[in-house]
């Protein structure tokens, strides 16, 4: 049995339990609850108790990757913004459609409350200000804002910190890099260690959930699972005007030269596994430079996830439509900047290993309860297939506007500009 289907397995059982106790005997509903809660919160806890070295790792390690893609050469460097302004787009959308699309679907007002008293960790509170949020985006204390997991303050400082690493003296440099690494691989052990027994932590936080608010969580998760594809399908759908006017395609082509990717990312599940096809697309049906899909593509496959920051934004959008919480401007703000570092720290691991180290530092930077988090690693995994093709699309995308820069370049300026240059 897979660990998806464990961990499934376990929020089934957890839910049916719950329900039951809740319909037939609500006096043994309430001591099952608190029983099971203890119980699901010391999971999470051993979860949550990786996030801030794995995040402070993730993030240094992602920022020296990334600069030594850039300094590569200039199509590397043109991917690598290429992909930053397509995830910094992704992000913005999620923040923008989010909270009025799951406020099309009725609120629970009972659910909040049972989520406000299970949060297994309170937020270090929400940001009620523009000027609040800007004094605490550097921290004063880097150790106190990890002691205290402030994680956008952490967050920034890691970048801080990554970035200072790269004017290092190449061997100590290595050395650091190399050590934050160990430190993240460490992290990611425990983190498979407590994922073992994630059919238990669900079984026993959906158990008490249910047994307390009855079918309103079920019919909340099931919100949130539609909600999440509709959005994968909405950013995935914005790909192709991207195509079309920044990458220079025509959209018939462009869409028939999607499909074999496509269809390999939705039998699949993975991007990887959908690179020969987009590859063959690139070449074949698109006709693009060999030379220029080799270094662009794989390098969109490891950075390029699009679908990742709509998803860490999203799932703090549920948790505050959940638990009844309006989000400011500024929430949405720093929750969509962070998501996009988090996603490029994050490149090549699975995603339910490091669920809870990119949606929770999202989740407390926008000020919503943390305890839901652990529900929703459990069914996270339903709309994988259109985040995958999202992933292909936004792939293929980076190519084409790279490739019709690289075709600029070779063509040279406009034969008005060499003659000024010729007389400069």
């Amino acid at each position: 049995m897979s660990a998806t289907t464990r961990v499934l397995s376990g929020l089934a059982a957890g839910a049916l339990v719950g329900l039951a106790l809740a319909a037939w005997a609500p006096a043994w509903a309430a001591h099952a609850a608190d029983v099971a809660q203890p119980i699901g919160h010391l999971w999470l806890n051993a979860l949550q108790m990786t996030v801030v070295p794995l995040v402070l790792a993730l993030v240094v390690v992602g920022v020296n990757t990334a600069s030594d893609a850039a300094a590569s050469g200039r199509i590397a460097r043109r991917t690598l913004v290429t992909i930053i302004v397509l995830l910094a787009g992704g992000a913005a959308v999620a923040a923008l459609v989010a909270p009025p699309l799951f406020a099309l679907f009725p609120h629970n007002p009972e659910l909040g409350a049972v989520l406000a008293g299970h949060a297994a960790q309170a937020p270090s509170g929400a940001v009620p200000g523009w000027s609040h949020w800007f004094e605490d985006i550097v921290p004063s204390n880097a150790l106190m804002a990890a002691a205290q997991s402030a994680m956008l303050p952490l967050v920034v400082f890691a970048l801080f910190l990554g970035f200072a690493l790269t004017r290092l003296q190449a061997s100590r440099r290595a050395l650091l890099v190399e050590f934050f690494q160990a430190v993240a691989d460490a992290m990611i052990v425990i983190v498979r260690w407590v994922l073992w027994l994630a059919p238990l932590g669900v079984f026993a936080l959906i158990l008490a959930v249910c047994a307390r608010a009855g079918v309103g969580m079920v019919r909340a998760l099931g919100v949130y699972v539609l909600t999440e594809i509709l959005l994968y399908l909405l950013v995935t759908a914005l790909m192709l005007p991207v195509a079309v006017l920044w990458g220079g395609e025509r959209l018939r082509r462009f869409v028939v030269a999607l499909a074999p990717a496509q269809a390999v990312a939705a039998s699949t599940q993975s991007s990887l596994a959908s690179l020969p096809a987009m590859l063959e697309s690139a070449e074949e049906r698109l006709g693009y430079p060999p030379q220029v899909n080799a270094l662009v593509l794989p390098m969109a496959v490891s950075l390029c996830r699009l679908t990742s920051p709509v998803q860490y934004v999203a799932s703090a959008c549920f948790i505050a439509w959940a638990s009844g919480i309006d989000l400011s401007a500024a929430q949405l703000i720093a929750g969509a900047a962070l998501a996009v570092v988090i996603s490029l720290g994050s490149v090549g691991l699975p995603g339910q290993v490091t669920f809870m180290a990119t949606n929770l530092p999202v989740a407390q930077a926008m000020g919503v309860p943390l305890g839901p988090l652990g529900l929703m690693l459990a069914v996270d995994t339903l709309p994988d297939v259109f985040a995958t093709l999202g992933n292909v699309t936004a792939d293929l995308t980076v190519n084409s506007v790279v490739v019709r820069q690289s075709r600029r370049d070779a063509a040279g300026p406009p034969p008005g500009m060499q003659q000024e240059a010729g007389t400069e």
